[in-house]
């Protein structure tokens, strides 16, 4: 029997899982899931310099906060690519471990001063949705419910954008700002999830579901939905069983119902599963030799 707060805090789970899964789709084929990594990582000092100023756990501010140090962490990582010898992965490893080190060092000194070891800002760190507020399970679900929406009124353009840029470009849509968008709400799906998975867990939310949707299909429509309905599966297995212990992290479980979804359609998706693909080699191979043994006769 599910109580009031475990039925919010499952659909707000569900909620974020869905939307993870239709924007981590994006993220996945526009090569762009490593960023995102980063910019979770990189919410952390964001969230304890807020605190810091404004010595309250009030979400919406230190949302605000992760938000402005995430997107500082992307710009950055695009502005070393752009004006150095570093290749992408280089750069991300670099923004990621120094943000992520700041964070650290920041929340250290967050729960050294007076009622900061009360904060409960460590939560961040591995999600722990079931001491979420109403208000802040309200706050999650809405920005989720628009993260959704604004995935569904781009779909067309954000499509041409990843698979014929040169085409978008021709018939006038403005790719670079259509970029800018799809990371603002990369950024947007980290923030709203930090609290619930975690800083360091959220990058698995937008890159398990869309890789595990891939094997399914070829087509970006079915990608999309099975990626959505992975992330909401995983949201909500991920709450109910982290409910039945106390002191169980939320965020850890989500990933782990996230990743077995993975393995399963890693070896049995139809399309492009290793069952499959084995299945449908050995049967080339033998319609080969049946081809060569008729020839020779």
């Amino acid at each position: 029997m599910l109580t009031g707060n475990l039925l919010w805090v499952l659909v707000g789970a569900i909620l974020l899982g869905i939307a993870a899964g239709l924007n981590g789709t994006f993220a996945f084929l526009q090569k762009q899931s490593l960023v995102g990594d980063a910019a979770a990582h990189a919410a952390l000092p964001g969230i304890a310099i807020a605190y810091l100023i404004f010595q309250q756990k009030d979400l919406p501010i230190l949302m605000l906060g992760a938000a402005i140090t995430s997107a500082l962490a992307v710009y950055m990582i695009q502005w070393i690519v752009g004006h150095s010898k570093l290749k992408a992965d280089a750069a991300i490893g670099f923004v990621l471990s120094v943000f992520f080190g700041i964070g650290i060092v920041l929340l250290t000194i967050v729960n050294q001063t007076g009622a900061g070891n009360q904060s409960g800002l460590n939560d961040f760190i591995f999600g722990k949705a079931a001491t979420m507020a109403k208000s802040d399970l309200v706050w999650l679900s809405s920005s989720a419910l628009l993260i959704i929406l604004m995935c569904l009124l781009f779909f067309k353009e954000w499509k041409l954008m990843i698979f014929d840029p040169v085409f978008a470009k021709g018939i006038g849509l403005p790719v670079e700002r259509l970029r800018v968008l799809l990371t603002a709400l990369t950024v947007l799906t980290i923030v709203t999830g930090i609290q619930a998975v975690g800083i360091i867990l959220m990058s698995a939310m937008l890159i398990i579901p869309a890789a595990a949707a891939r094997f399914w299909s070829n087509h970006l429509g079915i990608i999309l939905v099975t990626s959505a309905f992975f992330g909401a599966l995983s949201g909500a297995l991920g709450t109910i069983v982290s409910s039945f212990r106390t002191g169980l992290s939320t965020g850890p479980i989500i990933v782990l119902c996230a990743a077995s979804l993975f393995l399963i359609s890693y070896f049995f998706a139809p399309t492009r599963g290793l069952i499959s693909k084995s299945l449908k080699k050995k049967a080339f191979k033998q319609r080969n030799v049946a081809k060569e043994a008729t020839n020779h006769e």
